[in-house]
């Protein structure tokens, strides 16, 4: 079994400012790739799990975030980062019902199954409540951050 770190997007990888689906929105939070780099030196596979529900609202479309994906995987494989996969959650709660939007704990679940991942040796990071919850659902412990805060704060807590 291997181990990962699985981090809600906006708040932990870029700048959180709200339904984020414009490229030219997209900020990338200081120290990222140092601290990404540091979790895969210590053998963690890197996941993201996010809700972005602005789909379902009608707010912008998946293709938006296909797109802010695709940017983010190319600017962390320059740094030879490389994430196992990206799983978003498009509904809401207002719009439709779901076992995929956070805090439900499908995506984490899925990762566990698809990636052979041990949930004892692995974290959820997140800025709010639903992403730690939805880790701990699945057995993996949760790290809750302050949003838009650097992630070396918390590296310390990953052996």
């Amino acid at each position: 079994m291997t181990k990962a770190i699985i981090l809600d997007r906006d708040g932990v990888i870029n700048v959180e400012r709200g339904y984020t689906h414009r490229l030219e929105d997209f900020v990338i939070l200081p120290d990222l790739v140092e601290v990404l780099q540091t979790f895969v030196q210590k053998g963690y596979l890197l996941i993201i799990i996010s809700n972005q529900s602005g789909i379902a609202k009608g707010l912008y479309l998946q293709s938006e975030t296909e797109l802010l994906h695709q940017y983010l995987t190319d600017e962390m494989t320059k740094n030879n980062i490389f994430f196992s996969e990206i799983y978003y959650c498009v509904h809401h709660p207002d719009v439709c019902n779901c076992i995929c939007r956070k805090p439900n704990s499908l995506f984490v679940e899925k990762a566990i199954a698809r990636f052979n991942i041990d949930p004892s040796k692995s974290f959820f990071i997140g800025d709010k409540e639903r992403d730690t919850e939805a880790g701990e659902k699945a057995g993996v412990k949760g790290i809750l951050i302050e949003a838009n805060s650097s992630l070396k704060n918390i590296l310390n807590y990953i052996p």
